[in-house]
């Protein structure tokens, strides 16, 4: 039973997952994994549930916001094709990896000018500039992060990026963008591809296409950021270990799962994959971190985010606004 003793949370996840799924077909304008988030939360907020998710529950629900989550980052891959990609042209595949390099600076430079405590500046420079959540989970495995330090970045993300939804179609006429100049838009700013996805399907099919492919390109930047920060968390360890005359297992400079993000994109570029295949795959995914999701927002404690609330809140503002206006610089000048 021992070895079992994972099944109860894990399990648990899953039905957070499926409920997840439950409330989006309620309510369509609410995306499947902020309601996955929110459930979680909801769980991990009722007194008399604390000393099952932190007892019998906590080692299932960590494998599930863990392992469950890298292993949905990996199937993400799937998403990507380096043909659609260089469709883009150099030019606008350059300018979008330089958008994401300045937005991850000012993001964290915003996070440490708020006071965010620990890894959260840069867990939410890395949700904010690449991919949401899964950049989150990434960044967080790379550096070692505490997972109390990715429930604030992650709740931000979800909030702005839901957010999004709202506010970018409403802006779309205010700033007069035609259709590829709005997917461009949504593609170059918003934070998790479902989020750009409901974003961008509000113009149509053509705006839909333009910002798949643009955020897309963004995703593609978690492996070569999330392998900085491996190789930085390295040498801190080596560092520690001068230091204190011990020896601490250090990350790999490329995690595995990074490893396997890679592959897939390699395998959905030059593999004629059938469309059911994609289409499984991309259930697949959502479900993986839609259960990772339940199992981070179950461990969150609201009491503990009410500590940097404000301070978090209104960094993740000026970050997303300062990203809304690159991005539409980006659009304006392509």
């Amino acid at each position: 039973m021992t070895r079992l003793r994972w099944l109860p949370g894990l399990a648990l996840a899953a039905v957070g997952a499926a409920a997840g799924f439950g409330l989006h077909l309620l309510l369509p304008g609410l995306p499947w994994l902020t309601a996955a988030l929110i459930l979680g939360v909801i769980v991990g907020s009722i007194p008399p549930f604390r000393r099952g998710l932190d007892g019998v529950l906590a080692p299932g629900l960590a494998i599930a916001s863990r392992r469950l989550l890298r292993l949905g980052i990996v199937v993400l891959g799937l998403k990507l094709s380096l043909v659609d990609i260089a469709r883009l042209g150099w030019v606008a595949i350059l300018a979008i990896v330089a958008l994401v390099i300045v937005s991850f600076v000012i993001t964290w430079l915003v996070g440490r000018a708020f006071r965010l405590e620990g890894d959260q500046a840069v867990l939410m420079a890395a949700g904010f500039s690449i991919c949401g959540v899964s950049a989150v989970g990434a960044m967080a495995a790379a550096r070692r992060s505490p997972e109390k330090d990715t429930g604030t970045p992650i709740t931000l993300v979800t909030l702005y990026g839901t957010l999004a939804i709202v506010v970018l179609p409403a802006l779309a006429g205010l700033f007069q963008l035609d259709a590829r100049q709005f997917g461009h838009w949504v593609g170059a700013s918003v934070h998790d591809v479902g989020q750009v996805v409901a974003t961008a399907q509000t113009a149509g099919a053509a705006a839909l296409a333009v910002a798949v492919v643009v955020k897309l390109t963004r995703v593609l930047m978690l492996a070569p950021m999330v392998a900085i920060a491996s190789i930085q968390t390295r040498r801190r360890d080596a560092a520690a270990d001068a230091s204190s005359r011990a020896s601490t297992k250090r990350p790999p400079i490329v995690p595995l799962f990074i490893i396997g993000f890679l592959v897939a994109v390699l395998l959905r570029s030059f593999v004629p994959l059938p469309e059911t295949v994609l289409a499984i795959a991309d259930i697949v995914q959502s479900a993986l971190l839609a259960a990772a999701l339940f199992g981070i927002g179950a461990s969150l404690r609201v009491e503990q985010l009410a500590r940097s609330g404000l301070r978090a809140v209104a960094a993740g503002l000026v970050s997303w606004v300062v990203i809304l206006g690159l991005a539409l610089a980006a659009v304006y000048l392509s």
